[in-house]
């Protein structure tokens, strides 16, 4: 019985001792689990979002910010044309001021050398008298000057009608153009 007991206590031995060797072999490899545990972590760098996601935000913020761009440049547009217009009306109003003073000069000029000339040519004709001949000169002068001054008044008013119905066919053109430019966008 006592070789019976032996070889139960030498078959506990061997098995403590593969215990304590299997401890060991497990210990050596659980020992760098913090380690691996921290490495094998997963840390995010970036955010990363889905491609549908980024579509969806893209256009999110385009159709938050493109009427605010779309209304300045439009508003800056406006003010760009009121001025073109405002330069091109000065321009024209400079163009019939310079032709009104070169027509007034040159009309003052001739006007001056006019009453002599008709008086000389009523006198040659050979009116009734002195008196009547200057009274009826004065009187065509008077005229005269009365239809010449009614015709600067209606070249005034011709040349300030063709400004205004070029400045109305522009902001016609424009509004035409205005809904074309969005359709194209």
């Amino acid at each position: 019985m006592a070789s019976s007991l032996e070889g139960c206590v030498s078959s506990l031995r061997t098995s403590m001792q593969l215990l304590d060797s299997s401890i060991s072999i497990l210990d050596s490899g659980v020992n760098d689990f913090p380690r691996l545990s921290k490495v094998l972590q997963t840390t995010r760098h970036f955010e990363l979002i889905s491609e549908p996601d980024l579509h969806a935000a893209q256009s999110t913020l385009l159709s938050e910010i493109r009427p605010e761009v779309d209304s300045l440049l439009q508003r800056v547009s406006n003010h760009l044309d009121k001025l073109k217009r405002r330069e091109q009306s000065l321009i024209a109003k400079c163009d019939l001021n310079e032709g009104r003073l070169s027509q007034s000069g040159s009309n003052s000029s001739s006007s001056a050398f006019r009453p002599s000339s008709r008086t000389s040519r009523t006198g040659g004709i050979g009116n009734n008298g002195a008196a009547g001949g200057r009274r009826m000169t004065a009187l065509e002068e008077l005229k005269y000057k009365q239809l010449r001054q009614k015709k600067e008044r209606l070249i005034y008013a011709v040349d300030r009608l063709e400004l205004q119905a070029r400045q109305r066919e522009r902001q016609l053109r424009m509004s035409m153009a205005a809904p074309q430019q969005l359709l194209g966008d």
